[in-house]
């Protein structure tokens, strides 16, 4: 695929180079700006549940345990 996007772009290699590096910065410019912010509520990195089962303390595990 970026071969064809390559050979298909006008120019010389500078020109060609440039092209691809507006194309690039293009496209990641619309994906924060409009594809990211539109599919961040679809996943599901803030569904987050803490329930207490695991509290942390540091003494599970230590019932009957010497010392």
């Amino acid at each position: 695929m970026y071969g064809w996007i390559w050979r298909h772009l006008p120019g010389n290699v500078w020109v060609r180079a440039l092209i691809a590096l507006v194309l690039i910065l293009g496209t990641v410019y619309l994906l924060f700006q409009y594809v990211f912010p539109w599919a961040e509520p679809l996943l599901p990195f803030n569904d987050v549940t803490v329930d207490g089962a695991g509290s942390g303390t540091g003494t599970e595990g230590t019932e009957g345990a010497t010392r």
